[in-house]
C-alpha cells in the first residue's frame, strides 16, 4: 500500500516539473507574439466589416446610378399625357418571340435582394413600367385637329388657315432602311405609299400635288451615310395629281438608307418660294419612322420654316416611332403649329390623312361659291372627344394588361418572390388609378373647352397640358 502511495505522489511531482519546466522554457516574446495574434484577429473582423460596408455601399450606389434616368411612373394627370412609349409598348412581354428580350433588359437591373424596401420596389417598379409605357394621346392634338378644321371660315384666326386661290399640297416620305419593317404582312413603305396614293387621288383637280423623299439611295452603313443624307429627291413636282404618272413616281424608290429630315425641309422651303404667299396655302405632311440620323436639327429649323413668308402647315406623322424619335418629330410639329400624330396601322395612316381630305374638300367649296354659311361649319367636336376616349381606354388596358403579363412572368420564372410580385401589382393597381383619373378629367376638360371660342380653348389647353413639359 505504501509503495503505491509513494508511486502516486512521484507521478504528481513529475506533473507539477513537468510544467514548471515548460514555463522556465517558454522563449522571450511568446507572450507578445500571442497578443499580437489577437490583435491581428481584431484587425482581421474590423477590415471584414468594413468591406461588407464598402460592398454593401457599392451595391446602394449601383442601384443608383442604374435607376438614374429611369423616368418615374406618372403621379397625376399631366405626366400621364407626357409619358414616352416604352421599348416594348403594346408588345406582347410574355409572347415566345418577345419574352427573351424583356428578361435580358430586366436581368441588367440591381436584383430586389432578400429584404427591399419601399424604395426598392419603387425603383423596380419604375422600371418595369418604363418598358411597356405606352403612347397616351395629347388633348393639345384634339385642339391643333380642331383649328385645322377651321381652315377657310372667319374664326380660323391663323391666317395659314385662311383659305386662298391656290392650295399646294407636298407628302414628304421617309425611305431610310427602317421603312422597311412589317406592319403585319405589308412593310411600313408598302403602307405610307397606300395611304398617300389614296389621299392624292381624292385632292381637287385645281390644288397642286407634290412628293419629295429622302433615305431612299445608299445603305445605312457608315460607308454610305455622306451620299444617302444628301440625296433628297421631289419624285413628283407640284401639278395636279396624275394616277399613272403618280403611282410611277411612287415606284421608282425603295426604303435603303439613312434619315436627313432638316434637308428634306429645307429642299422643300426652297421649292415653294416660287408661289406667292399672299395667294397660296401650303399644307406639308411628313411622314417618318425615326430620328433624323444625318447630323441635322430639323426642330430648330422647322421653326425657321414656319417662320418664313411661306407660312407652311406642317403637320407631322410618327409611323411606329419610338420615344426619342417621338419627342423630335412632335417638336417639329410644335414649333411650326402643326399637328402631331403616331400611327401604328394602315387604319390610323389614312384617318389623317382623311382630315386633310375634307378640309380640302370644303376649300373646293369654298372656290366654287357654293359654302354658303362657314360660320355654320362643324368641327365634330363630339366625334374627336369620343375617338379620343377610345384611343385612351384601348392604350390604358393594353398596359395594364402587358403590366400584370410582365410581373406574372417574373414570378413564375423565380426572379420575383410572391411577396415581391404583391408589392409591385399594388403599385400597378395606384398607376391605373391615377390613369383613370386622367382619362375622366381630359375628356371633361375637352366638352368644356369645345362650347368655348378658340383662343379660349388653346389657352387653357396648352396651360394645363403642354407638351414642353417632357
Amino acid at each position: 500500500m505504501k509503495k503505491v502511495i509513494y508511486s502516486l505522489l512521484l507521478f504528481s511531482l513529475l506533473l507539477v516539473g513537468c510544467g514548471n519546466n515548460e514555463t522556465q522554457n517558454a522563449k522571450p516574446g511568446d507572450e507578445k507574439k500571442q497578443e499580437q495574434s489577437k490583435n491581428d484577429e481584431k484587425n482581421n473582423e474590423a477590415t471584414e466589416k468594413s468591406d461588407q460596408k464598402e460592398s454593401s455601399d457599392e451595391r446602394n450606389n449601383d442601384k443608383s446610378n442604374f435607376y438614374e434616368n429611369i423616368p418615374a411612373a406618372p403621379k397625376n394627370p399631366n405626366e400621364v399625357v407626357n409619358q414616352l412609349p416604352g421599348e416594348f409598348a403594346g408588345i406582347p412581354v410574355n409572347s415566345d418571340e418577345v419574352k427573351p428580350n424583356v428578361l435580358e433588359k430586366i436581368k441588367e437591373a440591381p436584383p430586389l435582394g432578400d429584404q427591399p424596401s419601399d424604395e426598392d420596389y419603387d425603383h423596380y417598379f419604375n422600371m418595369l413600367y418604363s418598358l411597356i409605357s405606352q403612347d397616351f394621346p395629347d388633348p393639345e392634338e384634339v385642339l391643333k385637329k380642331w383649328e385645322y378644321a377651321l381652315s377657310g371660315t372667319p374664326d380660323a384666326s391663323d391666317e395659314r388657315f385662311q383659305f386662298k386661290d391656290q392650295y399646294n399640297v407636298e407628302i414628304i416620305l421617309d425611305s431610310s432602311g427602317s421603312m422597311n419593317n412589317l406592319v403585319g404582312n405589308k412593310t411600313r413603305m408598302d403602307l405610307a405609299k397606300e395611304s398617300i396614293n389614296r389621299f392624292l387621288s381624292t385632292v381637287p383637280e385645281e390644288a397642286n400635288v407634290s412628293l419629295r423623299v429622302y433615305g431612299h439611295k445608299g445603305t445605312s452603313s457608315d460607308a454610305d451615310k455622306g451620299k444617302s443624307c444628301s440625296k433628297i429627291e421631289q419624285v413628283y413636282d407640284f401639278k395636279p395629281y396624275n394616277e399613272e404618272e403618280f403611282t410611277k413616281s411612287l415606284d421608282s424608290f425603295k426604303p435603303s438608307g439613312w434619315t436627313p429630315i432638316e434637308g428634306a425641309l429645307k429642299e422643300s422651303k426652297k421649292a415653294l418660294d416660287q408661289f406667292d404667299p399672299k395667294t397660296t396655302t401650303n399644307l406639308i405632311y411628313l411622314v417618318s419612322d425615326g430620328i433624323e440620323t444625318c447630323d441635322g436639327h430639323p426642330e430648330e429649323y422647322a421653326k425657321t420654316f414656319a417662320d418664313s413668308s411661306i407660312k407652311p402647315i406642317v403637320n407631322v406623322i410618327g409611323f411606329n416611332v419610338d420615344g426619342e424619335a417621338q419627342k423630335q418629330l412632335k417638336a417639329i410639329a410644335e414649333n411650326t403649329d402643326g399637328v402631331y400624330t403616331t400611327v401604328t396601322n394602315e387604319d390610323e395612316l389614312n384617318d389623317e390623312f382623311d382630315r386633310a381630305k375634307e378640309v380640302l374638300e370644303s376649300w373646293e367649296k369654298w372656290k366654287e361659291n357654293a359654302l354658303d354659311d362657314v360660320d355654320a361649319k362643324d368641327t365634330d367636336a363630339y366625334f374627336d372627344i369620343l375617338g379620343y376616349t377610345n384611343s385612351f381606354s384601348r392604350q390604358t388596358i393594353s398596359q395594364d394588361n402587358n403590366l400584370h403579363r410582365l410581373i406574372t412572368t417574373l414570378s413564375l420564372d423565380d426572379i420575383l418572390t410572391q411577396e415581391d410580385s404583391k408589392e409591385l401589382k399594388k403599385r400597378a393597381k395606384e398607376t391605373r388609378e391615377i390613369i383613370d383619373e386622367a382619362e375622366a378629367q381630359i375628356e371633361e376638360d375637352l366638352k368644356q373647352a369645345s362650347n368655348t371660342k378658340l383662343d379660349e380653348l388653346k389657352k387653357r389647353i396648352n396651360e394645363k397640358y403642354n407638351s414642353n413639359t417632357n
